[in-house]
């Protein structure tokens, strides 16, 4: 299937979270972004990093009997952050009209209940679980990782959709973070 483009109407499917009372709950993409202006960006797994470049150990401590680890990347760039760049700058795309910003990742509920709470500062984005990767292959965003150990997963990719019409389609190459965080997502309302 070709990968959901600018135009195309979003495609319904049925995710999953937790809700505040901890009770796992069903819910519907058309019934969260039908007469909205939605931003539903996806993530090739909970907890994964934006990073593509490995890491150098540059020294071993140890501190109150746990060892820390000074390590250090040429090329890392702090700015590369998908998840907190959206939770940062919810506040600026609802003042743009923005009224959901969804998180998906090929995770299951539970994975992705316990990643939110390492967001603790997190109002807005909500985190919907995509478990089978049904909804990921109805927008043609699946990627094969299988040879890596890891199944089927998401590309990573930002959406910004009205109204259930797709207005802007970011949708990463390779193991690439340039297109797809809040401030492209922002350069376009």
């Amino acid at each position: 299937m070709a990968p959901i483009s600018v135009g195309d109407s979003l495609p319904d499917g049925t995710l999953a979270y937790f809700d505040s009372a901890d009770t796992l709950q069903q819910v519907s993409i058309h019934s969260l972004a039908a007469g909205k202006k939605v931003v539903l960006f996806g993530v090739p797994g909970a907890f994964t990093p934006t990073c593509r470049f490995g890491i150098r150990l540059i020294d071993c401590i140890w501190f109150d009997g746990y060892m820390l680890m000074v390590v250090m990347s040429e090329d890392f760039d702090l700015s590369l952050k998908h998840v907190p760049g959206f939770i940062e700058r919810a506040a600026e795309l609802n003042s743009k009209g923005v009224d959901e910003i969804i998180c998906i990742s090929v995770n299951d509920p539970f994975v992705m209940k316990e990643w939110a709470k390492t967001y603790p500062e997190n109002k807005e984005v909500k985190f919907l679980a995509d478990g089978s990767a049904s909804y990921t292959r109805a927008l043609g965003l699946e990627l094969d990782l299988t040879e890596k150990g890891l199944g089927i997963r998401s590309r990573r990719f930002a959406l910004l959709v009205e109204d259930l019409k797709v207005k802007v389609a970011n949708v990463e190459s390779g193991g690439e973070f340039t297109v797809s965080g809040a401030d492209e997502i922002l350069k376009a309302l």
